[in-house]
This record gives C-alpha cells, sequence and structure tokens, in this order.
C-alpha cells in the first residue's frame, strides 16, 4: 500500500518543542480557525527514491493547506517542474485535496511548523531535527535528496554527521555521500529567487533532468 501523505514518525499536532513556534501557532489558530495551523506532515510515497526538503511551511501556504509546497508560489513551480517530469500525476490546485499523486518522491521540510517572518532559529532547526533523521531512515529505496536552499542542504548533512565543509552548497551541485545516496541542490523556489532571477525555471528544470539518471 503506496501511503501518500502518512507521516507517523512526525510531530503531534501540539507538537510542544518549540515554544515560540507554538505561540505563533496559537495566534494563529485562534485568528484562522479553519487553516491546518499545526506540524506539516511529509507528502508523498513511503517507497521514494527522491526526497525534497524544504526549510518550513510557508504561513499562508503549507501552514494553511496542511501539505509542503502548496498555497504558495514555490509550489507552483516545484509540482508544475514534477508533474512536467514524471514525477507526479494528476494536477496541482493549491489544496491538499486536489488528488495530486507523487510517484516514488517524498517532500518535507527541515522545520515542520511555521516560524515568524519565515525564519527558523537555530534551536527550532535542532529540535526538529530528529524527524528529518526518522523520515530518511524509513525510506529503504532512497537514491536522492534534494535540498531547497542552503538551509535544508546543511540539514541534511547534520542528519547524516556529516561535515558542511566537505559538501559544498551550490545550485545544481550533486555530491556522492557515504551511505550511498546523492545530495542535489538547488536554490529555493521561492517568489522572492525567481523575481530576482536567482532561480529561473530552466535553472529549476535543469536539476531534475539532471537528477533522473540517478533515480533509474
Amino acid at each position: 500500500m503506496i501511503a501518500l501523505d502518512i507521516d507517523p514518525a512526525g510531530p503531534s499536532r501540539d507538537c510542544p518543542r518549540c515554544p515560540r513556534l507554538v505561540a505563533f501557532r496559537e495566534r494563529h489558530r485562534a485568528a484562522h480557525p479553519d487553516w491546518h495551523n499545526a506540524p506539516v506532515p511529509s507528502f508523498g510515497t513511503d517507497d521514494a527514491r527522491l526526497l525534497i526538503v524544504g526549510l518550513a511551511p510557508g504561513l499562508k501556504g503549507a501552514n494553511c493547506t496542511g501539505r509542503p509546497f502548496t498555497g504558495d508560489y514555490a509550489g507552483d513551480l516545484l509540482y508544475a517542474t514534477l508533474l512536467k517530469f514524471g514525477l507526479a500525476e494528476g494536477t496541482y490546485r493549491e489544496r491538499s485535496d486536489d488528488g495530486l499523486r507523487l510517484k516514488s518522491v517524498r517532500i518535507t521540510n527541515a522545520v515542520r511548523c511555521v516560524p515568524p517572518e519565515n525564519k527558523p532559529e537555530p534551536s527550532e532547526i535542532k529540535n526538529c531535527r530528529p524527524f528529518l533523521i526518522e523520515e530518511m531512515a524509513s525510506l529503504g529505496q532512497l537514491k536522492a535528496i534534494l535540498a531547497l536552499g542552503t538551509l535544508a542542504h546543511t540539514q541534511v548533512l547534520a542528519t547524516l554527521g556529516l561535515k558542511q565543509t566537505a559538501y559544498k552548497f551550490g545550485h545544481e551541485a550533486r555530491h556522492a555521500l557515504p551511505n550511498g545516496v546523492v545530495l542535489a541542490d538547488s536554490y529555493h523556489c521561492s517568489r522572492y529567487n525567481t523575481n530576482t532571477g536567482r532561480l529561473t525555471t530552466e535553472m529549476f528544470e535543469a536539476v531534475f533532468r539532471g537528477l533522473l539518471p540517478v533515480l533509474g
């Protein structure tokens, strides 16, 4: 059986690990009771060959919809690219019940709760690391990890106990890790990066094009 959005190793809905994030969450639960407003579970298949790791849920994106990269511009680009390269099927409609399915792909975030101003503190990143450790350990067919942004890159390395200096972040960089998995890097597909021209659609697609032979 393929699990589409089940995350048994993830934090509970009322995870108490980070007081600042708990307070932020409670404020938005009161203001927007119809939003998800909880740690966002991973999305994708449990037989994933590719794990995509982002920074944290967006306030009006995943924090609202309850699915990573769903409801904001970053998701528009990410899911369109996955669909183009046959790594997803269906139609992305910026909501968690759109029926979109990932194919041997799983998406998660280094920090599961939305942080104020999209800036998690170092202690919050560390508090959430055990969930990423469990996530990676549960994927028995994993061949590649795609880190979206520098923070995701550093957290993947920290999760695996690897030195940052040995695997430097760079857009389109690919690193062969000791466990046989390839770590690939991309600038984050945020609106800020695309609006400033730091990341174009063509650049983002090139990352996935380079990963397809790795995934098999």
